[in-house]
């Protein structure tokens, strides 16, 4: 999948009740992904078992499978956190960041308990905020992008 211009990506995971993975991904012309250009989807057959805060060894791979082939990627955005504390302990965000080279939004429903800088954003009229954190962006550009996105 190879585009003239920058690709932004968000992808999340979900785990099949007969074991493996699908994952998705939308990707668009715009960071703020308003104008969606396609969607991916990959199974893997086979997942690791999850591991309190290796979490990035069960993700990567299905991750890894979606994105195949995308080219020009600029921004992934993935649903967890790019890092486990504000030390910067490696979350799969910064995992992500290290595999294809691009800057991470990390987007979490649910507080982490050492997540302590992560920035609280909501969305919309939403009352529960979303957690951002980033790796190869600054978390408050991040958070400000996460703000500001479509739908």
């Amino acid at each position: 999948m190879e585009t003239d211009g920058p690709v932004y990506v968000a992808a999340d995971v979900h785990y099949l009740p007969c074991g493996g993975a699908r994952a998705a991904a939308v990707v668009a012309a715009d960071a703020a992904f308003s104008s969606l250009t396609g969607a991916r989807v990959a199974v893997v057959p086979d997942v690791a078992p999850y591991q309190p805060g290796q979490f990035y060894l069960r993700e990567l791979p299905p991750l890894r499978a979606a994105l195949d082939g995308v080219g020009g990627l600029s921004l992934l955005v993935i649903d967890g956190y790019a890092d486990l504390d504000p030390g910067g302990r490696p979350g799969l965000g910064a995992r992500a960041h290290e595999e294809f080279g691009v800057p991470v939004i990390g987007v979490a429903k649910t507080p982490f308990r050492t997540a302590t800088h992560a920035i609280p954003v909501l969305r919309g009229t939403s009352a529960r905020p979303l957690y951002i954190t980033a790796a190869g962006i600054h978390r408050a550009d991040a958070a400000d992008l996460v703000r500001h996105m479509a739908g």
